[in-house]
């Protein structure tokens, strides 16, 4: 639990200080492991996973699309085990959860991603409940103590708080920007 606690403050300040990363699809490991075990050709052959050429068979461009995604499904489930037994360790809970989250992330992705812009302080309130999660795994026997054994009940509390201010706050810093574009732009002057 320390290890996953640990790792939990880790992402969540690595999420705060903004460390965005550039990524080059050629350098992903599961695509080098692809391109030596299967050749590659760098069209989409008519929506086919594979075609053959000249009697050999060739995966096109589609086929590993397909597998990065599926892998990093895969290590997006791996990566919310910690933050599951952040709140429980029934087995299964913890199962179906990493099952609903492989069955579902993608969505949720595409989801937020198109919400991004709308929501600008939502990524500082996901980086602060992976801190309080962390935190309360690496606190849990202090906070039982302190608190009773309810005391994943204020956690949860804190969690809906932190990320109902990041979503009021993003959108009143939307609204006020649009204020003021339309005041600049030769709106209507506002009211005193």
């Amino acid at each position: 639990m320390y290890v996953f606690g640990a790792f939990l403050i880790y992402t969540g300040g690595k999420i705060l200080a903004g460390h965005d990363v550039e990524t080059h699809p050629e350098n992903n490991p599961v695509l080098k492991l692809f391109g030596k075990v299967f050749p590659i050709v760098r069209h989409f052959g008519n929506g086919d996973f594979v075609v053959k050429h000249r009697g050999r068979w060739y995966a096109t461009a589609l086929l590993p699309v397909l597998l990065v995604v599926e892998a990093t499904d895969v290590v997006f489930a791996v990566d919310s085990i910690p933050a599951v037994f952040g709140v429980t360790r029934d087995p299964f809970i913890v199962f179906t959860s990493n099952i609903f989250a492989i069955l579902g992330l993608r969505s949720l992705y595409f989801a937020l991603a198109g919400m991004i812009s709308t929501f600008r302080y939502l990524k500082v309130s996901l980086a602060l409940v992976l801190g309080l999660v962390g935190g309360k795994m690496l606190l849990a026997p202090w906070l039982k103590e302190a608190f009773g054994g309810n005391y994943s009940l204020y956690l949860l509390g804190l969690v809906l708080l932190v990320l109902a201010g990041g979503v009021v706050a993003s959108l009143l810093v939307v609204r006020k920007s649009a204020d003021l574009r339309g005041t600049s732009a030769g709106g209507p002057a506002p009211e005193s």
